[in-house]
C-alpha cells in the first residue's frame, strides 16, 4: 500500500504530465495550417465551401486493375437485351434465363472464369462482382459452379481429378452442386449424416442417405441443370477385427447425380425442386437423397485423406479436427466472395437512393423553389455515413481478395489463419450492414423506392440469404470472437500473434490503462479527425470488450461449464467480434487514403474515412461515457462534428456515387437515371 506522501507525489507527476500534454495539444491545433487538411475547395453559391472531386479520377483509384475485364461483362448484356432480367419473370423462366446468361457469359463472351480462379484469384471476385450486379441469381449461379463445385475438385482434390474435371467445369459442360448442407445440421458440419461407405470387394464407395433429416437441401444447381454433386459425408471403413465400421469424419466425394446424355436423374438418386423462395429464383435449389448408390473409390477427394485398394486409410494429417479443419479451410473463398459482392450490392443501393435523393424535390422556404430531399438534416442522417461505410467497405473487401489470392499463392500457414478469421468476420459484418441498409435505402426513397422497377425489393429480397450460406453470421462471429480468445490467452503465453490480431499486443498495456482525463476532454476538430485518435478509440473499445468477456468466460465456467458459459456470455462475444471487425475495417480505410496519389481524391476520401469512423464511435457512445474515455464536452463535439461531415459529404455526393462508376444499365432504376429520370419512369409505366 503507498502511504499517504506517495499517492500525492503519483498524483502531481500525473497532473503534470496531462497538463504538459493539454498544452502540447493547443500549441499542435495552433501550428497545424489548413492546409494540412489536404482539402481542395471551390467557392460555391452562398459562400459555402466546396470540396473539388474528379471522379474519374477517384474511380480509376477505386476499380484498380480488373475494370476492363468487368466493363467486357456490362458490355456483353448491354448488347444482348435477351439475356436482361425483367422486372416480372416466373421462377421456371428466370432459371432459364439464368442459365442462358451463364453459357452466354462463357462461351460468346469468351470469359472462362475458372481460369481466372487458379491464376488470379482477385480478376476472378472482380468478374463476380460485376456478374451479381447484372442479375444476382447469375452470380450465385456461377458462384456455384465456379466457387463451390469448381474450387472444391481443386481445393480437395488431387491431379487425377483436375485432369479428369477442369475443362468440363471451365466450359459448363460439367454442371455442378455443392452437396453439404442437410435438412437437419447447416452451420454444424461435423454433424452430417449422410454415409459414404467403403466396399472392398467392389472397390467402391456407397452413398447412403440414412434418415430424412439427413436429405441434402438447399443444394444449388440441383433441381434442374446439375449433373454432378461434390458431396459431404461421413467415410466409415471396415474394421475387420470387430467386424464393424471405423468413422473417419467427413469427407468430399464426387457423385455424377444425371445421366450425361438424358439428363434423367441416375439410379439411386432422388433429387426435387426446393420451390419458390423469398430472392434468387433464378438458381434452381433442390434436395438430393441417395439410396446406396455407388460410386468409384477414385471420387473420393483424397488431398486430405486417402483409402487404399485393400481399405487402409492414410493422411498426411493426424486427426479427424484437423482434417475437418483443413477441408473447411480450402472453401474460404465463397465467404470472401459473398463479402466482396455484398458490397457490390450495397454500392447499387446506395447510387440509386442518393441520385434519387438529390433528384427529388419537396418543401422549401415560403415562396422560393423547392429543396432537395437529400439537404434534409435527416435524409443525410439515413444515407451519407452508409455512403462512407460502402467505401470503407470497398477498401476492407479489397484488401482481402488481395490476402486471399496471396494465400492462395504462398500457402502459408499464419496467411490462411488471418484470411479464415477475417473472411468470416467480413462476410458476417458487411452482409448484415448491407441487408440492413437496403430496406433503410427503400424507405429514403419513399413511395418510389417500393416499385420493384426502382430494384430495392429485388435487391433486398436477393441479398438477404447472403447473411446465411457460407456460414450463418451469428455463427461466423463466434468464430472471430474464439479466435480473439485464443489469441488473447497466447499473448499472456509469450505466443505471436496473427498479422490482423497485432494490435492486441500493445492494447492490452497501452489501451486498458486508465483514460487520460486530459484527452478524454479534448474536443478539437484536428483532434477528432487525427486517424490516431480514431483507431485508437476503436481499438479500444475491442480490447476492453476482449479482456471483460475473458474474464467472465472463467468466472461462469466454473459454475456453467465451458458452453454453458459461452452461451451465458454470446451477447457480449458477439459484440466483441463486430467491434474487432470494425477496427480492421478503419484500419485499412486510413491505409486506402494515405496510399491515394490524387490530392483531390485523397481529401474526398479522408472526408469519408473521418465520417465512418466518428459515426461509430457515436453510435457507441454509451460505451465510451461508461468508462470515462469520453468526456460529455468531447461526446458533444463527436455528434456535431458527425452531422457537419454528413453535411460535407452530402455536397459531393454526386460525385462519389459517380466513382462507383455503375453504367445506367447496370443500375437500371429510372428514379436513378442520370438525365430525364422522371421521363424515363413516366415512359415505363405507359405515359
Amino acid at each position: 500500500m503507498m502511504k499517504g506522501k506517495e499517492r500525492r507525489t503519483v498524483r502531481k507527476m500525473q497532473s503534470g504530465r496531462w497538463e504538459a500534454e493539454r498544452r502540447m495539444e493547443r500549441v499542435r491545433q495552433h501550428l497545424i495550417p489548413e492546409a494540412a487538411k489536404q482539402l481542395e475547395m471551390a467557392r460555391c453559391g452562398g459562400g459555402k465551401l466546396r470540396m473539388r472531386v474528379d471522379s474519374r479520377c477517384l474511380s480509376n483509384y477505386m476499380r484498380g486493375k480488373h475494370r476492363e475485364i468487368q466493363e467486357k461483362v456490362f458490355d456483353y448484356y448491354n448488347a444482348n437485351p435477351q439475356l436482361q432480367t425483367p422486372v416480372e419473370i416466373s421462377k421456371d423462366d428466370h432459371r432459364h434465363l439464368c442459365m442462358s446468361q451463364l453459357l452466354g457469359l462463357v462461351r460468346e463472351a469468351g470469359i472462362r472464369p475458372l481460369r481466372y480462379v487458379v491464376s488470379d484469384p482477385s480478376k476472378y471476385f472482380a468478374i463476380l462482382e460485376a456478374v451479381g450486379s447484372v442479375d444476382m441469381s447469375l452470380g450465385i449461379k456461377m458462384g456455384v459452379q465456379y466457387s463451390l463445385w469448381g474450387c472444391s475438385i481443386l481445393n480437395l482434390g488431387t491431379k487425377k481429378h483436375k485432369d479428369k474435371y477442369f475443362d468440363g467445369i471451365d466450359n459448363l459442360d460439367y454442371l455442378g452442386c455443392f452437396a453439404m448442407t442437410e435438412l437437419h445440421h447447416g452451420s454444424n458440419v461435423q454433424g452430417l449424416q449422410t454415409v459414404a461407405t467403403f466396399d472392398p470387394i467392389t472397390d467402391e464407395f456407397i452413398i447412403d442417405t440414412p434418415n430424412d433429416g439427413a436429405i441434402k437441401w438447399w443444394i444449388g444447381n440441383a433441381a434442374v441443370h446439375g449433373k454432378f454433386a461434390t458431396v459431404f459425408a461421413r467415410l466409415k471403413l471396415p474394421t475387420y477385427d470387430t467386424k464393424g465400421l471405423s468413422d473417419m469424419g467427413v469427407h468430399a466425394f464426387i457423385v455424377p447425380i444425371r445421366d450425361m446424355k438424358t439428363h434423367q436423374p441416375l439410379p439411386g438418386i432422388e433429387i426435387h425442386d426446393c420451390g419458390h423462395k423469398v430472392g434468387l429464383n433464378g438458381v434452381d435449389n433442390g434436395a438430393l437423397r441417395f439410396r446406396s448408390v455407388r460410386i468409384p473409390r477414385d471420387n473420393l477427394l483424397n488431398r486430405f485423406g486417402d483409402v487404399s485398394r485393400d481399405g487402409k486409410y492414410t493422411s498426411s494429417l493426424p486427426t479427424v479436427n484437423k482434417r475437418f479443419a483443413a477441408t473447411l479451410g480450402e472453401l474460404v473463398g465463397g465467404r470472401v466472395g459473398l463479402a466482396y459482392s455484398s458490397v457490390s450490392v450495397l454500392k447499387v443501393a446506395a447510387t440509386i437512393a442518393i441520385r434519387y435523393s438529390l433528384l427529388r424535390q419537396q418543401f422549401g422556404p415560403p415562396n422560393q423553389p423547392e429543396v432537395s430531399i437529400l439537404d434534409y438534416q435527416s435524409q443525410q442522417h439515413k444515407l451519407m455515413p452508409m455512403l462512407a461505410s460502402t467505401y470503407a467497405f470497398h477498401f476492407a473487401t479489397t484488401n482481402l481478395v488481395e490476402k486471399y489470392s496471396q494465400m492462395k499463392k504462398t500457402h502459408d500457414e499464419e496467411l490462411v489463419a488471418d484470411v479464415h478469421a477475417l473472411s468470416a468476420g467480413l462476410k458476417a459484418y458487411v452482409t448484415s450492414y448491407t441487408a440492413k441498409s437496403l430496406s433503410i435505402c427503400r424507405e429514403a426513397c419513399g413511395g418510389h423506392g417500393y416499385a420493384a422497377v426502382n430494384r430495392f425489393g429485388i435487391l433486398r429480397n436477393d441479398h438477404d440469404i447472403f447473411q446465411t450460406f457460407e456460414g450463418d453470421n451469428t455463427v461466423l462471429l463466434q468464430q472471430v470472437a474464439a479466435d480473439l480468445l485464443k489469441q488473447y490467452k497466447g499473448k499472456f503465453k509469450g505466443g505471436t500473434l496473427a498479422v490482423t490480431w497485432s494490435y492486441l499486443r500493445e492494447s492490452m498495456n497501452t489501451y486498458l490503462s486508465q483514460p487520460n482525463p486530459v484527452t478524454a476532454r479534448w474536443e478539437g476538430e484536428d483532434h477528432l479527425r487525427d486517424p490516431k485518435f480514431q483507431l485508437d478509440a476503436f481499438r479500444y473499445r475491442t480490447s476492453r470488450l476482449l479482456q471483460s468477456v475473458a474474464v467472465r468466460l472463467r468466472k461462469h465456467s466454473k459454475s456453467l461449464g465451458d458452453f454453458g458459459a459461452w452461451n451465458r456470455c454470446l451477447n457480449h462475444l458477439l459484440t466483441l467480434a463486430e467491434s474487432h471487425i470494425e477496427s480492421v475495417i478503419l484500419a485499412k480505410f486510413i491505409e486506402a487514403v494515405r496510399s491515394c496519389p490524387d490530392p483531390s481524391s485523397q481529401a474526398a476520401l479522408k472526408l469519408l474515412c473521418d465520417l465512418y469512423a466518428l459515426d461509430r464511435i457515436w453510435n457507441d457512445i454509451g460505451t465510451y461515457r461508461n468508462v470515462d474515455y469520453v468526456a460529455p464536452n468531447k461526446a458533444k463535439a463527436i455528434h456535431k462534428l458527425t452531422e457537419y461531415l454528413s453535411f460535407q459529404v452530402r455536397n459531393i455526393a454526386r460525385e462519389l456515387v459517380d466513382a462507383f462508376d455503375l453504367p445506367d444499365h447496370v443500375t437500371r432504376a429510372p428514379i436513378a437515371m442520370r438525365s430525364e429520370a422522371y421521363s424515363q419512369y413516366t415512359q415505363y409505366v405507359g405515359f
